[in-house]
């Protein structure tokens, strides 16, 4: 099979090198890919965000099967264009893609069908934003409706920070359309829980769990990123929990989504708060993770080509997806000054990796034969092992085998999940 692999980030070679190990993986192509992703698929340097040059490309092409990861492309229709060729894609269509596209769609999908959510209140325009701040007090979430980076949520400690980012949001236009409305809502307080499951629209097969530390720093310290590091599984996630999950949030999640004439297909990403009320859904992400998927896929013992095929085809049910029962850690290296302004073009020094060791890349470009850094996040050490500690460690001692010049890293992946485990968190 020829596949199509849409992005350019560190999740995009973890589902790449996840897709090569099917025999029928012939050729893939990544569309933008990056130097990283080259060495294990063709990069073709075409934005995601391009859906006619995509279109254009899979048809001139042959690709049998695409897959799109990011969210952006998803929420333009990628999915809905490729399907009108003929092109058999694993991804939510637009409609559906909407559950992370519109914060205000998700939170009243979630109030009209009684999934438990944080209690909140939509606006579009600022001054009742701001009064609506003010009668309910501090600590208060503010959220951006649209897309943004992952970036567009601020959990405020004071009256003052909420009504500051409503009107850098509302008012500034920090995120552009983005933030033209806003949800004001109750500040949730618990273990977070991340929770990506394959749903062919009828059936939803959880995978492991994981934990995301978002902070730039130590003990969660510094602006908010996109991710600097994860663990799998969860250990605050118990059977229970998964149990209440299950009936209380993911298989109502898909039934609304039905019943709403959107049917969704491909990886929903439960984003969960685990509070003394039970568990509360956070966010939902259309697709993969990231840096979730590099903890997550790396687990999983069966096809992935084979589990997005029977998702694209309905058959989900009838498919075995496993996972192992091991540990897995990633340490995200990013350049010094991330997320906020760093130098680039550093050449990166890769080990060799050994059994239960992988180097995810994300922001890397070729030039001059070498691998030099492009981006804030560098890339993703990841190690497997049978226990947590062995894997937090092991991902360590990989990330201290790579080099490149400006690289730093949080030292504490993992720490929260080893004192849970301990039974002091």
């Amino acid at each position: 099979m020829t596949i199509l692999v849409i992005g350019g980030g560190g999740r995009e070679h973890a589902i790449i090198q996840k897709l090569r190990e099917d025999p029928r993986a012939e050729t893939i192509y990544a569309l933008p890919g990056n130097g990283g992703i080259a060495a294990d698929a063709v990069c073709e340097p075409i934005s995601a965000m391009d859906i006619p040059a995509i279109v254009a490309f899979a048809r001139s092409h042959a690709i049998d099967f695409s897959v799109v990861a990011p969210d952006d492309p998803l929420a333009l229709g990628a999915v809905d264009a490729l399907e009108a060729e003929g092109i058999p894609c694993f991804g939510p269509r637009q409609n559906a893609a909407q559950i992370e596209s519109s914060k205000v769609f998700a939170k009243n999908l979630m109030k009209k069908y009684g999934i438990p959510t944080a209690r909140y209140e939509t606006f579009s325009e600022l001054d009742s934003a701001l009064a609506y701040v003010e009668q309910q007090g501090a600590p208060i979430v503010v959220k951006a409706d649209g897309l943004a980076l992952g970036k567009g949520v601020t959990v405020a400690a004071t009256v003052e920070e909420a009504k500051a980012a409503l009107r850098d949001m509302m008012e500034g236009g920090k995120f552009g359309q983005a933030g033209a409305r806003a949800v004001v809502e109750e500040c949730l307080t618990g273990p977070e829980v991340s929770v990506l499951a394959f749903t062919d629209g009828e059936t939803v097969v959880p995978m492991v769990s994981s934990m995301d530390h978002k902070r730039a720093h130590d003990g969660d310290a510094g602006p908010n990123t996109g991710g600097m590091g994860t663990i799998a599984p969860n250990p605050f996630y118990t059977p229970e929990i998964a149990e209440r999950c299950m009936e209380e949030i993911f298989l109502p999640t898909i039934r609304a989504m039905k019943a709403e004439g959107r049917p969704f297909q491909g990886c929903l990403y439960f984003g969960l708060m685990l509070t003394p009320d039970g568990p509360k859904v956070i966010e939902y992400n259309c697709r993969f993770g990231d840096p979730e998927t590099q903890v997550v896929l790396p687990l999983l013992e069966s096809s992935l080509l084979e589990v997005m095929l029977a998702v694209r085809e309905g058959r989900l049910a009838r498919t075995e997806v496993k996972f192992s029962r091991k540990s897995a850690c990633c340490v995200v290296l990013a350049s010094d000054g991330y997320p906020l302004h760093y130098a680039k073009g550093f050449p990166i020094a890769l080990p060799e990796t050994g059994a239960g060791e992988h180097i995810y890349i994300a922001g890397a470009a070729q030039k001059d034969g070498r691998l030099v850094t492009s981006g804030g996040r560098v890339l993703g050490a990841v190690a497997v092992a049978d226990t947590l500690p062995a894997a937090i460690e092991k991902a360590y001692a990989l990330a201290d085998r790579i080099h490149f010049d400006n690289a730093f890293c949080r030292r504490d992946i993992g720490a929260r999940a080893l004192k849970a485990m301990e039974g002091h968190a």
